[in-house]
């Protein structure tokens, strides 16, 4: 059973969110064909290397100065890949299951849950269907520069971002048609919504608390990145 979570983020926003067990990116075998195959094989390469990235930055380590510009071109662009994944591992991995429990705060009914959820994967569906093309079109066009010596970074990254919004939208077309979802209420994301308005400083304890009885490790870097100190009120 594949858990979905509904985070509150403030203003009565609910945000679904997902810790899987499995991190491999979940590709059917008849999908990799000629080029996709490629592409993904460079997808699962990059996506070893943002993932590396996150975890070090998560641990206080100091990335190292790659020494050219180039260098740091690659190294900005897999930060900002790093934030990708976060924003569509669920959609990634939501392909593979045709059940999911969907974990929602206890003064939320299931109904109204279930609303949350599939508005949610019908936005994303559009939005990476159009992006999908936009990529698409501009890593096509990306090909001229091979005529140009040295590396063709542009076409390296974006080849990136073709395999990802096209998972991203499969899982989200999947995720509304094949995924039956099973409802849990969840005291402890009821008291989450409670602490939002609380100062990072302060929130924090509570919120590193209320991940540890979820089992939701990322959950607190999760939060921080959507409710920002900024938007806490006293």
């Amino acid at each position: 059973m594949f858990d979905v979570y509904l985070i509150p983020i403030g203003a009565g926003r609910l945000e679904p969110y997902c810790e899987p067990a499995d991190e491999e990116t979940p590709v059917d075998p008849h999908e990799e064909r000629g080029l996709f195959r490629r592409l993904m094989d460079r997808f699962r390469h990059m996506l070893a290397e943002a993932e590396d990235q996150r975890r070090r930055r998560a641990r206080g380590e100091e990335m190292p100065d790659p020494g050219t510009m180039l260098g740091r071109l690659q190294q900005r662009t897999l930060r900002s890949i790093a934030e990708h994944i976060n924003e569509q591992r669920l959609l990634w991995h939501l392909r593979k299951h045709t059940h999911a429990t969907l974990h929602h705060p206890d003064d939320v009914t299931a109904s109204e849950a279930l609303q949350v959820m599939r508005t949610s994967l019908r936005k994303d569906a559009d939005r990476h269907l159009l992006w999908l093309v936009v990529t698409t079109v501009l890593f096509v066009a990306s090909g001229a520069l091979a005529l140009v010596p040295g590396p063709n970074v542009l076409a390296y990254f974006l080849g990136f971002f073709v395999v990802a919004r096209y998972l991203s939208w499969r899982g989200a077309r999947h995720g509304l048609r094949a995924v039956v979802w099973h409802m849990t209420p969840s005291t402890p994301l009821s008291e989450l919504r409670g602490v939002l308005h609380l100062s990072g400083e302060a929130r924090e304890p509570i919120v590193l608390d209320i991940a540890t009885r979820l089992r939701l490790e990322d959950l607190p870097l999760f939060v921080a990145r959507m409710v920002p100190d900024r938007l806490a009120t006293p």
